[in-house]
């Protein structure tokens, strides 16, 4: 009965393209940290707001599939599924990028003799469980130094529990005071820092609970009060226009102009996104890349740093550095969708059938790194 009503429900296609455009412009800013690393420079500056847009989408399709089933299922359930769909590739990551660590030709015997088998090892398990573990050299402080995105996962995780916890009971009056909240204290962060690209390593971790609790609650707020636009555009037009957020320019001190693209052309999208429909090969498309999303997110990063490393070591002429980062692109489209083909699908595939977890209506976002 319940399998029959989730298969009647409405799938979001044109979400799903457009959390595959977020996924994929993540791939090419990450690349960019390397070839352009002053943002004001960067074709691509505002590339890292894609997990806020991830957090916000993650709200509103989280309440969308869960809001009424939820205290059916229970606690013990809503977990499990959400581990299910979100823990087989932070696995995969996390050995993908301690392979990366270790084979890295470029990154010197140095740092990894700096790091000492004890901390690769420790990190290792620290990504395996999403505990942050900054102290790894040769990364950045990054908080999850062989997949770094998984910052973003470990506020999927939180905001998750507090979604079962607290958000599943709470009333709309309070769902709005909640975001009024969350609204001045990401905007707190962001006058303090100059911009919102935080969260991620350790001297700024705290931030992470700043972006995740505003854009996830502001997609909530969007289902909740039914706030879709229904309209006819098209995906194509939608989808330019979040890659021009991305590529809107960037300047010193800009976190008035990033406090508007996620307090509100986020949610605005959002809303025109969940209102419209796409049909033949663009639903396709969307299909196809939001399947692709959270795979290619999860994957990339280790081709990224190996990048960087290379770029450092060999120093190559731009035409070069351009061919390169063309293939590692290239390389990370085809292993996400190796990664989702032969491993994340048919893997939560058996683990729901070993655990008889209710199907998942929803593709998730993956709420990725800046």
């Amino acid at each position: 009965m319940e399998k029959d009503l989730l298969k009647s429900r409405q799938h979001y296609e044109v979400l799903d393209g457009l959390r595959g455009i977020a996924a994929l412009s993540i791939v090419v800013f990450h690349l960019y940290e390397f070839m352009v690393p002053d943002y004001t420079k960067s074709p691509i500056g505002h590339g890292y707001l894609a997990v806020d847009f991830f957090f916000c989408l993650s709200g509103f399709v989280i309440g969308y599939a869960y809001d009424e089933r939820a205290p059916q299922l229970g606690l013990k359930t809503f977990f499990r599924n959400r581990l299910i769909r979100l823990h087989p590739m932070v696995i995969l990551g996390s050995v993908l990028g301690l392979l990366g660590y270790l084979l890295d030709p470029y990154i010197g015997a140095a740092s990894i003799a700096e790091a000492g088998y004890f901390k690769i090892v420790l990190a290792f398990v620290c990504s395996l469980l999403v505990l942050p573990f900054p102290w790894l050299p040769g990364r950045g402080s990054g908080l999850f130094p062989y997949n770094t995105p998984v910052w973003s996962l470990l506020m999927e995780y939180i905001i998750n529990i507090f979604y079962a916890l607290v958000l599943l009971r709470t009333p709309k009056r309070w769902l709005l005071v909640m975001l009024g909240v969350s609204a001045v204290w990401i905007a707190l962060v962001a006058r303090h820092r100059g911009w919102i690209i935080t969260g991620w390593d350790g001297p700024t971790f705290t931030d992470g609970f700043a972006r995740v609790f505003f854009s996830f609650l502001a997609g909530l707020t969007v289902y909740r009060f039914n706030l879709i636009i229904r309209n006819r555009i098209n995906f194509l037009l939608l989808g330019a226009a979040l890659i021009g957020v991305f590529m809107f320019p960037h300047f010193n001190n800009d976190w008035i102009t990033e406090m508007v693209l996620v307090m509100l052309v986020f949610p605005f999208l959002l809303a025109l996104g969940a209102g419209t429909t796409a049909t033949g090969w663009v639903r396709s498309f969307c299909v196809f890349t939001g399947r692709l999303s959270y795979p290619l997110y999860m994957t990339h990063i280790w081709m990224v740093w190996l990048f960087g490393n290379y770029l450092t070591a060999r120093k190559p002429d731009p035409a070069e550095m351009y061919l390169v980062a063309t293939g590692v692109t290239a390389a990370a489209i085809l292993l996400g969708y190796v990664s989702l083909r032969f491993y994340d699908e048919p893997v939560r595939k058996w683990l729901t059938a070993r655990t008889r977890v209710v199907a998942q209506p929803e593709r998730e976002s993956a709420a990725t790194a800046g």
